[in-house]
C-alpha cells in the first residue's frame, strides 16, 4: 500500500493494510521547532520547516512563491518524515489580491505605521512591540474594485499556464507513484472578506454592505473555477482544506440563514468541480465550536474538518455520532502533548473510539505548541504509529 493509497483508506472509512496514516495536521510553528533544535534535531532539517509567510517575505530570487506556493513545502516534508509522519506535501495556492510588499508608510518618533504582506496597515509605537490594526486592505466598494484591478494585473504577471506548470508539475510523478499525498490549503468565502475589511466592518458589511461581500466572493469564485481547477488537473490533491476560522469558543460568527446567503453557494459551486477533477477530500479549517453550522457544510459539499479545536469544546467522539459520515483531522488536544506520556496516553484512549470508526487521521487540534519538549514529541508520534494500528477496526 503507498502512501498515498494509505490516506485515501483511512480517510474514507476503509481498513488501511497494516496502519492508518500518520501525518501532522498543520505545518510546524517557527519557535516550536527553534526550541526543537535546541534540543537536538539538526538545524538543517528545523531550519528547513518555514513558515510559510517568511518563505514568501524572504524569499525574493523565486516570486512565484508568492502566489504559487509549492517549494516551501518540501522542508516541511522532509521536518515531518524526520520526526517519523508518513510523506504529505503541503502546497498553497494564494489569490492574487493577498500578497504585498512588506513596507513603511511613515516613520515618526512616536510611531511606525507600515503595510503588511497581506495589504493591511498596523501601526507600532515607539517603545512597544504590539502592532495595532490602522487601516484594513479595503473599505469601500471603490477600494474593492481597485484591488480587483491590481489583481488583475498579478493575474496576468503571475498565473500564466507555464508558471502554473512550473510551480507544481513536478509534483505529479511522486504523486502518482504514491510516493506522499497531496495536502493544498486555500482561503475561503468567510475567511478572505473578513482578512480585507477586518473583524468588525466584516459583520457589519452582512447588514450594510451584502453587495460588496458577494462581489468579493464571486471575484474568488471566477479565479478558483479558472486558476485553480489548472492545479487541481496537475496534481489532484488528496485534501483540499478551506481556511474558513468562523467560529468562536462560544460558537459560530454567523448564523446558518447568514452562512447560507454568503457562504454556502460558493461552496455548492466549487465543490463538484473540485471532485469532477480529481480531488479527494474537501475540508474546512475553522477553530472554535461550529457544531450548529455542520449541516449547512455538509449540505454544501464538505467532507471533513480540521483541526477540531478541543478546548473550544469539540469533541470527536460526539460530534461523530450525530454525524456518522463527517471526517476529522486532527483533535488531538496539543496541550495534552506538552504534560507527557501519561497525559498522551489519556487522550489517545480519549479519542480511540473515532480510530477505530475509521475516517480520521488524529493530529494535533492546531500547530504543536512551542511548551512541548521534542522528547515529548517523539513519545507522542511513536504512540500515533501504534495506535493507527487500530484504524478502520470498527468498521
Amino acid at each position: 500500500m503507498t502512501n498515498r493509497e494509505r490516506e485515501q483508506a483511512t480517510l474514507n472509512f476503509q481498513k488501511p493494510e497494516g496502519r492508518g496514516t500518520v501525518a501532522e495536521t498543520f505545518y510546524p510553528w517557527v519557535l516550536t521547532t527553534n526550541r526543537f533544535k535546541e534540543e537536538g534535531m539538526p538545524a538543517e532539517i528545523a531550519d528547513g520547516a518555514k513558515d510559510i509567510t517568511n518563505n514568501i517575505v524572504g524569499n525574493k530570487a523565486n516570486q512565484t512563491e508568492k502566489y504559487l506556493a509549492a517549494e516551501w513545502g518540501q522542508g516541511v516534508m522532509e521536518y515531518e518524515q524526520y520526526l517519523g509522519f508518513d510523506p504529505v506535501r503541503r502546497i498553497h495556492f494564494v489569490l492574487p489580491f493577498r500578497r504585498f510588499e512588506e513596507k513603511i508608510i511613515e516613520e515618526t518618533p512616536e510611531h511606525i505605521i507600515k503595510q503588511d504582506i497581506y495589504g493591511r496597515q498596523v501601526l507600532k509605537n515607539t517603545g512597544s512591540d504590539l502592532e495595532l490594526d490602522y487601516k484594513p486592505v479595503i473599505e469601500t466598494m471603490e477600494d474593492w474594485e481597485n484591488l480587483k484591478s491590481h489583481a488583475e494585473k498579478e493575474l496576468e504577471a503571475y498565473f500564466s499556464d507555464k508558471q502554473i506548470e512550473a510551480a507544481y508539475g513536478h509534483l505529479a510523478e511522486g504523486h502518482d507513484r504514491g510516493d506522499y499525498s497531496i495536502r493544498l490549503n486555500i482561503e475561503g468565502f468567510f475567511w478572505v472578506p473578513r482578512e480585507l475589511l477586518g473583524i468588525e466592518a466584516h459583520m457589519y458589511a452582512f447588514y450594510d454592505e451584502p453587495e460588496l461581500l458577494h462581489a468579493i466572493n464571486d471575484y474568488i469564485l471566477e479565479i478558483y473555477r479558472t486558476k485553480l481547477l489548472k492545479v487541481i488537473d496537475l496534481v489532484q490533491p488528496d485534501v483540499i482544506y478551506f481556511m474558513e476560522d468562523l467560529s468562536g469558543k462560544n460558537g459560530p460568527m454567523v448564523s446558518p440563514d447568514c452562512f447560507e446567503e454568503f457562504v454556502a453557494d460558493y461552496y455548492r459551486a466549487l465543490i463538484p468541480l473540485f471532485k469532477e477533477h480529481g480531488v479527494g477530500n474537501v475540508f474546512v479549517d475553522t477553530d472554535g465550536d461550529f457544531v450548529r453550522l455542520i449541516p449547512n457544510f455538509m449540505d454544501a459539499g464538505v467532507d471533513g474538518f480540521l483541526p477540531m479545536d478541543v478546548n473550544a469544546g469539540m469533541d470527536i467522539v460526539e460530534v461523530r455520532k450525530q454525524f456518522p459520515k463527517l471526517k476529522f483531522i486532527g483533535s488531538f488536544n496539543k496541550l495534552e502533548i506538552a504534560k507527557g506520556p501519561a497525559a498522551i496516553d489519556k487522550e489517545f484512549d480519549r479519542i480511540l473510539p473515532v480510530i477505530r470508526g475509521g475516517g480520521y487521521i488524529p493530529g494535533s487540534d492546531h500547530q504543536v505548541a512551542p511548551s512541548t519538549s521534542l522528547e515529548n514529541y517523539k513519545y507522542y508520534i511513536k504512540k500515533l504509529r501504534k495506535i493507527m494500528e487500530q484504524a478502520g477496526a470498527d468498521l
